[in-house]
């Protein structure tokens, strides 16, 4: 059975920005970031990403401009000896009542579909409650990278008590450190 890992890709793989990241240009990995995926490819998982793209919905940027991100992150990756398995992503605005943007599981029924294979129990990393919740609904394991997003929902889940249910997530202080503790885990014997 295939080990995967998902990724959230905004303030997990790379830089977030509330003006959204609209180039390749604008397109920074976050230190570590990119060794990360790469050893973890490389130690035998599939590395997926499961990522809310609202700026094509808002027209702030087209299909063409994302791929050209998605290809400078893949190379990158390539460039320390990984793979990127899949991108998943949904194009659609917070009011579109998709079925794939997260917290909606749509991306990871996604991810199943096309590796024929199962998420249960897998690690998602993400920065965001919507991670979080969309990880937790499909049975997969919320990881939270304080990077991003991430210290502001590491604080909504320590004060608010409808996030309660997702106050066990492991939390890292960022990508380097999950996958590292996740390569720690697979390792035969230990």
């Amino acid at each position: 059975m295939a080990k995967v890992v998902v990724l959230d890709r905004d303030g997990v793989v790379n830089r977030d920005s509330d003006e959204f990241i609209k180039s390749a240009a604008e397109w920074t990995p976050l230190p570590g970031s990119i060794e990360a995926i790469a050893d973890l490819s490389r130690a035998g998982y599939l590395i997926t990403l499961a990522t809310n793209q609202s700026g094509i919905a808002r027209g702030l940027f087209d299909s063409a401009a994302l791929d050209s991100i998605h290809e400078k992150f893949r190379k990158l990756v390539e460039s320390e000896g990984g793979c990127v398995d899949g991108i998943f992503y949904c194009p659609h605005g917070p009011d579109d009542k998709c079925h794939c943007r997260k917290p909606a599981t749509g991306l990871l029924e996604q991810i199943e579909a096309e590796f024929d294979c199962n998420l249960r129990d897998c690690w998602f990393i993400g920065d965001s409650l919507r991670d979080l919740q969309a990880a937790r609904s499909h049975g997969c394991k919320p990881v939270l990278v304080r990077t991003g997003k991430g210290l502001e929902t590491e604080s909504s889940l320590e004060i608010l008590p409808e996030y309660k249910e997702l106050a066990d997530a492991a939390v890292y202080d960022d990508l380097r450190h999950a996958a590292n503790d996740l390569l720690a885990e697979s390792v035969p014997g230990e």
